[in-house]
């Protein structure tokens, strides 16, 4: 540290400080080279000149610096009064935790100057590696982008929050050391969902279902066999899904300040009303001001987070794109895929959440079978205010996770078909099996899917006098005969539907939230899929 220190400041605070450590102390981060003061990854807001006070009697704690000493080597010769000193000395101690009375941390040697006192440890700051390149996967007709850094055996796929962009997302240091924290556990890939960042954006933004295949898509070009999936905020309950319905190609399921759902309900009374979410899409639409967003969810944030954020968010998005985003997440509900999640998980949630409240991680924990929960202290919602914080619980689950066998049964999506037998086999999206009783079923891996395919052949010819039934069922991932609870329900629903007619369950419908599906009631516990006018479903 003393070799790259100088006394001579120049513009943008004193040459030598930006070249060398980071310095620790209590539950403190003196960043030299950023210029920063963090308390346990969080920013303290400090002037200049107080940081250049604290850095220099850093710098120089093995003896006592003079007050003129600090007059030259902080204000560069310029005339300045010992009051002046004084304050700056005042206002360090108070940005540190300490004051004149106890002088823990800065003691005053009357009549000769300071020194600080505490207990420090260097950390060697290495130069910043060059952003990893930038690829692009496959799926359907579109270009998914996406970014692998770090290196290991396990694979840890981020599926971000509302927006990201594989660039921008390391223009904030702090979000850029959540990032490298997460690619020293592991083979980090990242990727920006269709419609958003550096991906593809198609005419229409599309579902859940559509979205977990496109995760797909990028762990095969990543050549990745199975990952741990990492979902935070409106990334959660997608990964959710994708850990129900795919535990062949999910190792493990972490999750962090996210939720069930989005509105509110009587069995689900922490999330916003219809009204509040409108409320909110029009203020952020309407005044485009991403800055306020990131304050008003991550109140630690300060202004430099706050731009990055918003120039972010901007390149990430358009209008038209944020306001159809927000109104399909606030039709999301996983709260029936939640049992069918039998991969180890890992719940975090900081207890006074500004965007989703300590309940919901509660809730997904005590639903998702043998989740681990961890309650966090704070009211950030971001990952990259204190990541130390989400990391270390996040490294301590790695560590303990085994190689545990794939799960025999996943969640799908099962259509019941009664009709002529040959028409299973025009439902090629799918895979075809029975039940115990011998009626034909067709399994799928996404319900979107299966209505499309379902609708698709009751439109045509085949599809005359067709009856179909869909239900959400844990099944048997191979094999040619499934059974349980929510196959009869399907067979059930199919019995019931009119020739011609698919009739879904209620979960099956919230499920396919945003996928531009119709549905017109048909009893207390079942809705008849409406082919859309003008629909091309083949």
């Amino acid at each position: 540290m003393r070799d790259c220190v100088t006394a001579t400041p120049v513009e943008g605070g004193p040459e030598g400080l930006r070249c060398v450590v980071i310095v620790l102390f209590d539950d403190l981060e003196l960043d030299l080279s950023r210029v920063e003061l963090r308390r346990s990854g969080v920013r303290v807001r400090v002037e200049r000149q107080v940081f250049e006070v604290l850095a220099y009697l850093v710098d120089h704690r093995e003896r006592v610096v003079t007050k003129e000493e600090l007059m030259d080597s902080v204000w560069g010769g310029r005339f300045v009064s010992e009051s002046a000193v004084t304050s700056r000395i005042k206002q360090v101690r108070q940005a540190v935790g300490d004051d004149g009375r106890t002088q823990r941390l800065v003691r005053t040697v009357h009549g000769h100057g300071y020194r600080f006192v505490g207990t420090v440890r260097e950390l060697a700051r290495t130069p910043a590696p060059r952003p990893a390149p930038v690829h692009y996967a496959q799926s359907d007709d579109l270009q998914i982008a996406y970014q692998v850094t770090g290196q290991g055996e396990r694979d840890i796929v981020l599926v971000a929050g509302f927006v990201s962009h594989l660039e921008l997302d390391w223009g904030d240091p702090r979000h850029a050391a959540f990032l490298d924290g997460l690619s020293g556990l592991g083979r980090l890939i990242r990727f920006d969902k269709r419609g958003t960042g550096m991906s593809d954006r198609p005419l229409e933004l599309p579902d859940m279902e559509t979205r977990m295949h496109d995760v797909l898509a990028v762990m095969d070009a990543a050549g990745s066999e199975r990952t741990v999936l990492f979902g935070y905020s409106e990334g959660g309950p997608m990964s959710i899904l994708m850990a129900a319905m795919h535990p062949e190609r999910v190792e493990a399921l972490i999750l962090y300040g996210t939720y069930a759902r989005r509105l509110r309900a009587a069995d689900y009374p922490w999330a916003q009303t219809p009204e509040e979410r409108e409320q909110y899409m029009e203020r952020l639409v309407g005044e485009w001001s991403w800055e306020a967003d990131m304050r008003a969810m991550c109140p630690s944030a300060d202004e430099a987070m706050a731009l990055w954020w918003g120039q972010r968010a901007r390149a990430a998005a358009t209008p038209s794109t944020v306001r159809a985003l927000i109104a399909m997440n606030s039709l999301i509900d996983v709260r029936g895929a939640l049992p069918a999640v039998r991969v180890p998980t890992l719940v975090m949630h900081r207890r006074g959440d500004h965007d989703s409240r300590v309940e919901e991680g509660r809730y997904l924990a005590e639903h998702i079978p043998g989740a681990r929960f961890v309650e966090l202290s704070g009211a950030d919602h971001f990952v990259a205010v204190n990541a130390n914080q989400i990391l270390e619980p996040v490294a301590q689950f790695l560590s303990e996770l085994g190689s545990a066998p794939v799960t025999a049964r996943a969640l799908g999506a099962v259509l019941a078909v009664l009709g002529p037998e040959v028409v299973v086999s025009s439902l090629a999206r799918g895979r075809a099996a029975r039940t115990r009783e011998g009626q034909p079923v067709v399994v799928y891996d996404g319900p979107a899917a299966a209505i499309r395919d379902g609708l698709a052949l009751l439109a045509g010819p085949a599809g005359e006098g067709v009856r179909l039934g869909l239900q959400i069922a844990e099944v048997p991932r191979t094999g040619p005969i499934v059974d349980g609870p929510g196959v009869d329900g399907a067979a059930r629903l199919a019995k019931r539907a009119l020739p011609g007619q698919l009739l879904v369950s209620p979960a099956v419908r919230e499920l396919v939230a945003g996928s531009g599906l119709s549905f017109e009631p048909s009893g207390g516990d079942a809705y008849h899929a409406v082919l859309p006018t003008g629909a091309c479903l083949g």
